[in-house]
């Protein structure tokens, strides 16, 4: 077997796909899979590739010329997704994909066109979650929002909340990944890398709550309907495991207590 080693970022995946294509190898002889390797093995090639912003631009426009693309944009959402066979998948999909069409997708006698159904299906969720759920904490006259993802979906986020705050200083942390997206008001997006002492930085915003944070907390909690409180349906609604950065469900200092402290900002 021949592993095609890569990192998780996209350039590096779709580098990875374009080598594993042009070397010709055999499609049963090769894997693609992600760095690090944990464990060689003894009779196995590995071959590591690293990111090339001409290669990757050379499968982009494969992918839209003679598929189309909507179907780049399906594989470039599985692609944010977390799991180690993604890489692989993409790969696979992508080569019946130019042996039988865009409507390849459809096909679900693939065992690989299922799995890239599962994945897609997934990461559609996990963007629709935080798309809704993410929550933004004011500080200095800008917005800063920390999540915790399971997926690199930090891309996705960007364009929604583009959309939704062009005119704000906005940025999203992804402490899962250690990115963030930083958004200048009237400006475009960029992605920057996260260190260890920038995400302390961050985690120490959540400690302070503003009066707006306070009134969101007491809004949530006055408006529910306690006689029709379905915890395991707000679960299925709301999974447990995004809400960790939620300021609703968060640990606060006392409300009157933060209210006082605020009390001139207004």
């Amino acid at each position: 077997m021949i592993y095609y080693c890569c990192e998780k970022d996209w350039e590096s995946v779709l580098t990875c796909i374009y080598e594993a294509w042009t070397q010709k190898r055999g499609q049963a002889n090769i894997q693609l899979i992600f760095e690090p390797v944990v464990q060689y093995t003894l009779f196995d090639e590995y071959i590591h590739v690293k990111a090339d912003t001409a290669l990757a631009e050379k499968v982009v426009d494969a992918v839209n010329r003679k598929l189309s693309p909507q179907f780049y944009y399906e594989i470039a959402h599985v692609g944010m997704y977390e799991a180690p066979d993604v890489a692989d998948v993409l790969f696979r999909v992508l080569l019946l994909g130019f042996a039988y069409g865009p409507y390849v997708l459809e096909m679900v006698q693939y065992k690989d066109i299922m799995r890239f159904r599962e994945m897609r299906c997934s990461i559609g969720n996990e963007i629709s979650h935080f798309r809704e759920f993410t929550r933004f904490h004011e500080v200095n006259h800008r917005y800063v929002a920390i999540i915790e993802p399971r997926s690199r979906i930090i891309p996705a986020l960007a364009e929604v909340f583009l959309d939704r705050m062009p005119s704000e200083s906005w940025m999203i942390a992804d402490l899962t990944n250690r990115m963030a997206v930083v958004h200048p008001k009237d400006g475009f997006y960029q992605f920057v890398d996260l260190t260890a002492e920038e995400m302390e930085r961050l985690m120490e915003i959540e400690k302070n709550n503003d009066r707006m944070e306070v009134l969101w907390k007491i809004f949530f909690e006055t408006t529910a309907i306690q006689e029709r409180k379905n915890e395991r349906c707000q679960k299925n609604l709301y999974p447990i495991w995004t809400r960790k950065h939620a300021v609703e469900f968060m640990e606060m200092r006392t409300e009157k207590q933060t209210c006082c402290e605020n009390e001139n900002v207004l």
